[in-house]
């Protein structure tokens, strides 16, 4: 692969499954059976995109709880990370699982499972240089659309990066409330489908946990079973990301970003978008409960996400309270601050 001056190059050295290039979503072609794909989290998503000057809708490198490990070829590359509390270190020094740093030409970033969240995501400082299918980036494996040939990456996959002029951020933590989201409640509209109001209730009482079968197709709830008024078997019709399907079997299903175009089992209700990505970072066995709002609430909830990103990413600098004492014997400190040629 030829390299212009202008760009560098970042090599996977190993990764795990569910590691994709996404962006905002292929958008405009459900009615054609093409799902839209894009981002599991994309308040995590838009985070790590604007820490580094892209926009919120930029391709990012989604990474599941497998992990990866990469490395920079060709000069140096700003990036940022955010998402679930990951366990990130670059050459073994450990980082801030919410970070804006300069990875430097042959430095190794790992990219581990950390105390919670199922999901987090690197932007780079510029573009992938990567073809579009459908006019998007958005990986979509099980029909083999966008990112690279249509699936996940591997050790040895080589990515272009054509560099923006804003190639080198200034180190720091990200400073983002945003991203510190309990699990404990779920808002859903109900709906569309009838289900009897007790179960309506048992629906919204729970508790509900995240099953292991799960992927960025549908999650898989454990909890109450649920029963149907008038069956389970209906005129398939379309499925929106967050849409709550109850099969024969009582379970509830949740639709995710991968999801099918249309669906045949009735749907009890749909979660709002901003806490979509709440319930993507939950691993198996975390409990929640349901909690039914109006669609003006969950309008409301939305411009105000839309609000908390308009004001932009904080960071902070990068100080001894981030890091234990063996990464900190490795640094130059200056006033009680991780000098920046420590990390690049």
């Amino acid at each position: 692969m030829m390299v212009a001056a202008s760009e560098s190059i970042i090599r996977v050295l190993s990764a795990g499954p569910g590691v994709t290039l996404q962006d905002a979503g292929r958008h405009g072609y459900l009615r054609y059976g093409v799902t839209a794909a894009g981002p599991m989290d994309s308040l995590a998503h838009a985070t790590a995109n604007l820490a580094v000057g892209n926009s919120a809708g930029a391709t990012a490198l989604e990474v599941s709880v497998g992990g990866i490990d990469v490395t920079v070829e060709s000069g140096s590359l700003g990036i940022a990370i955010a998402g679930g509390e990951f366990a990130l270190s670059i050459d073994d020094r450990p980082l801030p699982s919410a970070v804006v740093l300069n990875l430097e030409e042959g430095a190794v970033l790992k990219i581990r499972a950390g105390r919670s969240g199922s999901w987090c995501y690197l932007a780079v400082a510029g573009r992938f240089v990567v073809p579009k299918v459908l006019g998007s980036h958005a990986t979509h494996t099980r029909t083999g659309f966008g990112g690279v040939e249509g699936r996940g990456l591997v050790a040895g996959d080589r990515l272009g990066i054509e560099r923006s002029g804003s190639s080198k951020p200034s180190i720091g933590a990200i400073v983002a409330p945003r991203l510190d989201r309990p699990l404990d409640t779920i808002r859903v509209v109900l709906g569309p489908h009838y289900f009897a109001d007790d179960q309506i209730a048992a629906f919204l009482a729970g508790p509900w946990s995240v099953s292991a079968k799960r992927d960025r197709m549908a999650y898989f709830l454990e909890g109450p079973r649920l029963t149907h008024a008038r069956g389970y078997n209906i005129v398939s019709d379309g499925i929106a990301m967050g849409a709550i399907q109850v099969p024969g079997d009582g379970h509830p299903i949740v639709l995710m970003a991968d999801r099918q175009s249309t669906g045949g089992y009735p749907k009890i209700a749909t979660i709002i978008g901003p806490d979509l990505g709440r319930l993507a970072q939950a691993r198996p066995k975390a409990t929640f409960r349901f909690e039914a709002v109006s669609i003006a609430q969950a309008v409301a909830a939305r411009r105000e996400e839309a609000a908390t990103m308009a004001r932009g990413i904080v960071t902070e600098p990068l100080v001894r309270a981030h890091f234990t004492s063996e990464f900190l014997l490795g640094l130059n400190l200056i006033d009680g601050v991780v000098g920046l040629d420590a990390l690049g």
